[in-house]
């Protein structure tokens, strides 16, 4: 035995350097991808920033937000080996865009910042949804403020969000809280969750700033199989086998003789003349089982991207105001279905730590979550995917983020278009 490990060691010794590739191989291309992807394609990349400012009045339902997404989708761009490996693209999208609020001291605006080469093609999707909202480049508004944050003067309080249950599983839409009826958009202001969230970012204190950030990044069922993942957790619920029984000719032959009369093999489960397998599946499936199948159903059914969203107040030090720091939270919880799904903090993350060295450890994650929100990049950065990852289709993400649908109530502190009044109908007297 002893003659066979010394044999190993001298073999190691001389040939050593035949195993380095292959335990350096994962390391080397870790740290290789990190930077071509984020320290030389992503530079590159002309990112601008758009205001949008709502028209004066709006009666747009949320479909048309749910539209702009969908046109939104095409610009995913598969990206090949050569893309990936050598030029740096990501394996997701490769491109994307955000959708952001902001509240400096209560003065709320609306933003889509995209890439430079794509603002014809956006301008073109909202101008076709809202003709009267006003499009126009500004500064990027995270420039404005001190960027060695937290500092001396102002604190940073910051949460990224996730799901508690599979992408697969819905939250609560905007089917829930849209008007019914055409004669009912007036009370649909008093449900639209999203004004809670404007409420709250413009009664902000003297000092204080509230961000809040969406950013979607399309994909395929291949680069993320969510529609697939939900396709198995349907057919569980549903109790579907997962491989069609074959039959045989004869079969089939003897079925056609009996007619109404129950299979033999139905006979042998005990099922009552006329009621097939899967009619019994049907009939076990509870109203609430039937109400998540159709949830998951139709979210699968539409275009899908995958989601990081954050929310970032920044304060004077010494004066947090818990409310205002959990707004972002407070405003998915209208989300909230006990059956499906939920958007909720995650502890990974937030600048907020209880144990083991925790002022050092609060400082690292206050300035992370700032860094990330200022440059977008995701909460698992360098990884594109990770726990805080969210997988939303269009008809969720035009619930969380929409143009207000009647701005004539929009709390103050809100940029607006004025209301264009047309002009008197011809034929009537002036004397």
């Amino acid at each position: 035995m002893s003659e066979v490990i010394s044999i190993i060691i001298l073999v190691l010794k001389g040939w050593w350097w035949l195993f380095l590739p292959a335990i350096l191989y994962l390391p080397v291309s870790f740290l290789y991808l990190w930077w071509v992807k984020w320290e030389v394609w992503y530079k590159r990349i002309d990112w601008m920033m758009l205001e949008i400012v709502p028209p004066g009045e709006i009666e747009k339902p949320f479909r048309a937000m749910e539209d702009v997404f969908s046109a939104l989708w095409p610009i995913y761009d598969f990206a090949n080996w050569r893309e990936r490996w050598c030029e740096g693209e990501f394996p997701l999208g490769p491109y994307w865009f955000s959708f952001e609020i902001a509240s400096f001291e209560g003065d709320l605006h609306f933003y889509l910042r995209i890439e430079r080469g794509r603002r014809t093609f956006a301008e073109s999707i909202i101008y076709t949804h809202y003709p009267e909202a006003e499009i126009f480049e500004v500064e990027d508004y995270t420039q404005t403020i001190p960027q060695d944050l937290p500092n001396k003067v102002y604190d940073v309080y910051g949460e990224d969000f996730k799901f508690i249950r599979d992408h697969s599983y819905p939250i609560k839409t905007y089917k829930f809280f849209e008007a019914r009826i055409p004669e009912a958009v007036e009370a649909e202001k008093r449900i639209d969750p999203l004004y809670s969230l404007m409420e709250a970012m413009t009664n902000l204190r003297k000092g204080e700033i509230t961000w809040f950030q969406i950013v979607p990044v399309p994909i395929t069922n291949e680069d993320i199989p969510w529609a697939s993942k939900g396709k198995q957790i349907a057919n569980k619920i549903a109790r579907r086998p997962q491989k069609p029984k074959s039959r045989s000719i004869l079969q089939e032959i003897s079925d056609v003789i009996i007619g109404g009369q129950p299979a033999e093999a139905e006979r042998e489960k005990g099922l009552p003349p006329g009621v097939s397998e899967e009619t019994e599946r049907e009939m076990l499936i509870t109203p609430g089982e039937r109400a998540i199948l159709t949830g998951i159903e139709e979210k699968i059914s539409k275009y899908g991207f995958a989601t990081f969203i954050r929310f970032l107040y920044i304060f004077p030090r010494g004066a947090y105001y818990v409310p205002h720091g959990k707004i972002g939270r407070s405003y998915f919880a209208h989300f909230f279905t006990q059956d499906m799904n939920t958007i909720v903090f995650s502890g990974r993350t937030r600048s907020k730590v209880h144990y083991l060295l925790r002022k050092r450890r609060v400082y690292a994650r206050k300035k992370s979550l700032f860094e990330k929100y200022v440059k977008r990049f995701p909460p698992s950065f360098p990884k594109m995917v990770g726990p805080e990852t969210l997988i939303l289709n269009i008809e969720e993400l035009a619930t969380l983020f929409h143009l207000p649908t009647k701005a004539s109530i929009l709390p103050p502190g809100i940029p607006r278009v004025p209301v264009k009044k047309g002009a008197p109908p011809p034929g009537i007297p002036t004397e």
